[in-house]
């Protein structure tokens, strides 16, 4: 009687517990994309920017990000108007690797793809670069609602040497005033603007030389 009583109870463990489990996700199923990226719904919408090359100086441009959805397909795509170096791109979330991706379209329809993850706030992706066999960083952090910050940077060795920086303030925003028209704010970082830089026949707020 003693060991039907047992047998009875290992047999409702072995039905119940896949039951319990049903609803887990596994490793392999991975984080949601669209779950995932709305850590970067920040940067949805239009953006003005200006932007500092270490070897092309200073220009303007303008950015829009969107959603784009094709099926289960889920990514975020972004256009540049008047950027000297790229033309648009995309951000991917790959659930396989649990790494975001960036794709970026230079001017001549190139591209360069780059793979990372959010830290601190920060998306942070880089890739070898194939020509030079340089490492590539990229960063992109929106410091507040109306800012977004994007740099380009290059180890060497173990040095991260800074090729490029764009400060975006969002479309109808001005440029190096906070809200109610306070204080100067720096158009690269969104801190206190300290100094001014003209450009294009206009005058832009920053707090450091770059």
């Amino acid at each position: 009687m003693r060991k039907w009583l047992i047998a009875a109870l290992v047999l409702s463990l072995g039905v119940l517990l896949p039951t319990a489990d049903a609803g887990k996700k596994t490793k392999s199923d991975g984080e949601d994309p669209k779950e995932a990226l709305q850590a970067l719904q920040e940067f949805i919408g239009g953006w003005k920017g200006t932007a500092n090359d270490k070897k092309l100086g200073f220009w303007t441009e303008k950015s829009d990000w969107s959603w784009r959805f094709k099926g289960k397909d889920v990514w975020m795509s972004f256009k540049l108007d008047n950027s000297k170096l790229y033309k648009e791109g995309e951000v991917r979330y790959l659930p396989e690797k649990s790494k975001y991706q960036i794709t970026l379209i230079n001017k001549a329809g190139v591209k360069a793809v780059y793979e990372g993850e959010i830290k601190k706030k920060t998306l942070t992706v880089e890739r070898v670069n194939p020509d030079t066999e340089e490492t590539e960083q990229i960063k992109l952090f929106s410091p507040s609602d109306d800012r977004l910050v994007y740099s380009k940077w290059v180890k060497r060795g173990t040095q991260l040497s800074k090729q490029l920086e764009v400060g975006y303030t969002r479309e109808g925003v001005t440029f190096g005033l906070e809200p109610g028209g306070k204080r100067p704010v720096c158009c690269v970082t969104g801190g206190l603007g300290t100094m001014t830089v003209s450009f294009g026949g206009a005058t832009y707020y920053v707090c450091c030389s770059g």
